[in-house]
C-alpha cells in the first residue's frame, strides 16, 4: 500500500516551484541545474528528487499551475462582472487589473512561460500552448464585447496582442515599490484603451 502524502507535501512543492522559477529567471532554464535549484532552496538534490523526477517535471508543474491560474483569473473576472452587473468595458478593465495584480507577484513564473515552454516535451508543450491560446481567445472576447465598433475580424488579433504587449513585459521594467505601482499601471493601460494619448 502506498504511503499517504504528508500534509506539507503540496506546500513543499510550492516552495520548490518558487525557487525553481527564480533560478530559471536569473540563470535561464537551460543553464539552471537540479543542483542549483536544490542549493537555492537550501536542500539536497536527493530531497528535490523526492518531489520531482527531473528539471522538466518542475518546469511543467510550474507552467501548468501558472496557466491554470491565468484561466482562473478570467473565470473570476467573468463571475465578478455578472455579480456586480458590470458593463462589458468595466468587465475588461477588471480583468486587466486582475492580470497585473497577479503579474506583480508572478514575474519569475511569467518569464518561464515566455522563455522556457520550448524546453518541454511535445505533449506537455502542447498543453501549455493550448492554455495560452485559451487565454488569448478569452481576452479577445472581452475586447470584442467591450469595443464592438472598434474590433473587427481583421484587427481583433492585432489589438489583443497589442494589449498583451502592454502588460506582458512589465517584469522587465516595472518594480514593486518603484515610481509606478502595478495597480497604477493597470489604470494607465485602461486609460490608453479608453482615451488614447491624444486626449
Amino acid at each position: 500500500m502506498a504511503r499517504p502524502k504528508s500534509a506539507t507535501h503540496d506546500l513543499k512543492r510550492d516552495q520548490i516551484l518558487d525557487v525553481a522559477a527564480q533560478c530559471f529567471a536569473h540563470q535561464s532554464y537551460a543553464a539552471a541545474s537540479m543542483n542549483d535549484i536544490a542549493a537555492a532552496g537550501g536542500t539536497s538534490k536527493a530531497r528535490l528528487y523526492h518531489y520531482y523526477d527531473s528539471k522538466e517535471a518542475i518546469l511543467f508543474d510550474l507552467l501548468d499551475r501558472y496557466t491554470q491560474r491565468l484561466l482562473a483569473l478570467i473565470g473570476e473576472a467573468e463571475a465578478t462582472a455578472q455579480r456586480r452587473n458590470l458593463d462589458d468595458r468595466a468587465a475588461l478593465h477588471e480583468l486587466i487589473r486582475s492580470f497585473l495584480q497577479e503579474y506583480q507577484t508572478s514575474a519569475t513564473r511569467h518569464i518561464a512561460l515566455l522563455h522556457a515552454t520550448q524546453f518541454l516535451g511535445e505533449a506537455q508543450r502542447e498543453t501549455i500552448l493550448n492554455r495560452q491560446r485559451d487565454v488569448v481567445s478569452a481576452v479577445t472576447r472581452f475586447l470584442c464585447r467591450a469595443y464592438p465598433q472598434r474590433l473587427t475580424p481583421a484587427n481583433q488579433t492585432a489589438v489583443t496582442m497589442m494589449l498583451f504587449g502592454m502588460i506582458n513585459w512589465t517584469f522587465t521594467w516595472l518594480r514593486p515599490g518603484g515610481p509606478m505601482s502595478y495597480a497604477g499601471f493597470a489604470e494607465e493601460v485602461i486609460a490608453m484603451l479608453e482615451k488614447g494619448l491624444a486626449s
